[in-house]
């Protein structure tokens, strides 16, 4: 994992959901497929919810011209610009669907981003997410690739022993073992590991390749570009900060 790359994951967290449920879909038996799923998280004092938008359009603030109008003999009211606060924030997923069930949700995956992780109401609705794919009997794939926020995956932090815990993981949770959890530690200075995505309980799981996925990500978004001599806030272990310091040739 780069690290660089927490402060662009909008992006990032955009096009790996697309790439991961196209390498999910070559490998899916016919009747089942794979969707990346959006939803709006709307949030008021009188209620909370989740919209699914049929289109989702959107441009960023600063990038958003002002209006203007054509030179008439009609008196425009003068206008007053408010700013607002930021859009309600989007969440994507990934949903195995099986077709021959009535598009029954068989597996999801979560690509986790920092709004899950923070304390809020779009952590608040991750969590009640988390409950209904386990009450209803769905394989949830937990990925989270963001070293902000606290622990959020679906097992207990304190049965995790301490020589396993890390910065990144990986969490899976199937269907027909309710009682068990696979916990896989990513750490800074490997490469991210290839996961078993599980289906229904017949069919052989699905191989999923992640660092190819995210090195696609950084190239076709040009992050090239990242300067990689600015310094990180994130907090480091100091093996990983002196191997962050080696790799970028930092004294």
């Amino acid at each position: 994992m780069d690290p660089y790359l927490e402060q662009f994951w909008g992006d990032i967290h955009a096009r790996l959901m697309v790439y991961m449920a196209d390498a999910i879909m070559e490998q899916l038996p016919g009747d089942l497929q794979a969707r990346v799923e959006s939803r709006l998280l709307v949030d008021a004092d009188e209620y909370r919810r989740h919209v699914y938008p049929d289109v989702l359009v959107s441009e960023p603030v600063d990038k958003v011209p002002v209006p203007t109008t054509s030179s008439s003999d009609i008196a425009l009211a003068e206008t007053h610009v408010v700013a607002l606060s930021d859009e309600p924030p989007v969440h994507r997923h990934i949903e195995i669907i099986d077709s021959n069930s009535g598009n029954r949700v068989v597996t999801v995956i979560e690509v986790l981003s920092p709004t899950n992780k923070r304390p809020g109401p779009a952590r608040e609705s991750y969590q009640r997410k988390q409950h209904e794919y386990l009450r209803a009997g769905v394989n949830l794939v937990e990925i989270d690739l963001i070293r902000e926020g606290k622990f959020i995956v679906a097992v207990p932090r304190e049965m995790i022993p301490l020589r396993l815990r890390s910065p990144y993981i990986i969490c899976i949770r199937r269907s027909n073992r309710p009682l068990q959890a696979e916990y896989i530690p990513v750490r800074l200075q490997e490469p991210l590991p290839n996961i078993a995505i599980p289906l229904r309980p017949t069919d052989t799981d699905v191989p999923l390749l992640l660092q190819p996925l995210l090195d696609q990500c950084y190239k076709q978004g040009r992050y090239g570009t990242i300067d990689y001599q600015s310094k990180l806030e994130a907090y480091f272990s100091d093996d990983d900060r002196q191997w962050i310091n080696e790799l970028l040739g930092r004294q």
